[in-house]
């Protein structure tokens, strides 16, 4: 039986003249999620919502009514969670266990810190398995334990799979890196914890922007800051994508007002209280590597070049993943600057950063300066670096 929501979605979206599957090629959800949504069968959270609400032009109506639905979930059934594993495939043998302290909760975290740091220096492969397991792992505890141990188990899990979607992105695979990062949002919505919602559309804008796609960049970066409650840094790193998106469509003006905004926020964020791991870049100043990378899709790439050579050195020695990323970025600006023999000095020592991080994402940008700097194939500098630059683009870990 459907509630008031999906009665009324069901009414504006037949108002509107649009099927189930049209609807949901608009908003970006699968065509049975929405027929679950509309049947009752899933609750409605306020990114879906939203987004139907604006397409289908219901002037806030869906949003009140999903507003209402939750409000009355007063806690996490056991039921929900149990889906959500089931949903993900786990159980853990054996029958119920102990529930588990907080030294036991802070110790799974402490494996994804560690994780996530192996994470930032070395491929995706290596880390992929264990994140995996370890959502299964805390969504199959989560069934089996009361409150409040669940929703803290649950909201555990949604920060590692919204991690093992990046890692996934960065393996080259963007169905399972979009497919994690929307199954973050629902376990972090089970956990009555909607920052990871707004999250999910930086990492949507972020896939994008690889895409080299302005128009979905700038449009998930703006849906990330008008999802729902977010913290200040969430709304600063979604500006800060929307930024990119402008100057990928090669807009100064609106460029500058969005990293404006993404500085605002950032400055306003200040420490992150919350229990559970960071989401996001944790550079010392994501904004200012964002300048560095974006004045080059806006035809100054002299500038792009000088202001990465400072922000590289601001980075930890083993934020391998983000030296290689923007490393690869500022010989990049230096060849489309003309200065070729700077962009080969830099990149030689960047391109062992580039091999052991192994991403997806990195290359896309190496194949790039592969084309330019095969402008200048007879040049010493170029000839002494391309055998290695080779190496790098075609290797598989």
């Amino acid at each position: 039986m459907t509630g008031k929501f999906g009665e009324l979605l069901r009414e504006y979206r037949i108002a509107a003249g649009l099927s189930m599957g049209q609807l949901a090629q608009r908003v970006h959800y699968s065509k049975g999620y929405l027929s679950k949504i509309e049947n009752g069968l899933k609750p409605p959270h306020d990114s879906m919502a939203r987004l139907c609400d604006g397409e289908l032009g219901a002037g806030g109506a869906l949003l009140a009514a999903a507003r209402s639905e939750k409000e009355s979930e007063v806690t996490l059934d056991r039921r929900q969670v149990l889906l959500v594993g089931t949903a993900l495939g786990v159980t853990l043998a054996g029958g119920p266990r102990p529930v588990p302290d907080e030294r036991v909760v802070i110790g799974i975290r402490t494996t994804f810190e560690h994780l996530r740091r192996l994470g930032m220096q070395t491929s995706p492969v290596v880390v992929l398995e264990s994140l995996t397991a370890q959502v299964r792992m805390l969504c199959a505890l989560a069934g089996e334990n009361p409150e409040p141990t669940r929703s803290h188990l649950v909201l555990l899990a949604a920060r590692i799979a919204e991690y093992t979607g990046w890692m996934q992105q960065e393996a080259g695979d963007d169905r399972r890196a979009l497919s994690w990062t929307r199954k973050a949002a629902e376990l972090a919505v089970a956990g009555g914890d909607h920052e990871i919602v707004s999250y999910a559309f930086v990492r949507e804008a972020g896939l994008a922007l690889y895409r080299h796609d302005p128009i979905a960049t700038i449009e998930l970066a703006r849906r990330a800051q008008q999802a729902g409650p977010a913290g200040s840094r969430t709304l600063a790193l979604a500006a800060r994508r929307e930024a990119q998106g402008h100057a990928l469509a090669g807009d100064r003006s609106e460029y500058e007002r969005a990293l404006d905004k993404a500085r605002f926020q950032a400055d306003a964020a200040g420490a992150d209280p919350s229990a559970y791991p960071v989401l996001g870049s944790t550079a010392p100043d994501p904004i200012g590597l964002a300048r560095g990378w974006s004045l080059c899709d806006l035809g100054r790439p002299g500038e792009a070049a000088e202001l990465l050579d400072r922000e590289l050195t601001r980075l930890p020695t083993d934020a391998r993943r983000t030296r290689a990323r923007f490393g690869v970025r500022r010989s990049l600006a230096y060849a489309l600057a003309g200065e070729v023999d700077q962009s080969c000095q830099t990149l030689a020592g960047t391109l062992e950063d580039a091999a052991h991080v192994d991403s997806a994402t990195i290359r896309l940008d190496l194949r790039e300066l592969a084309r330019n700097l095969g402008r200048w194939h007879d040049r010493a500098s170029v000839r002494e670096v391309y055998p290695e630059l080779r190496r790098v683009l075609h290797q598989r870990v």
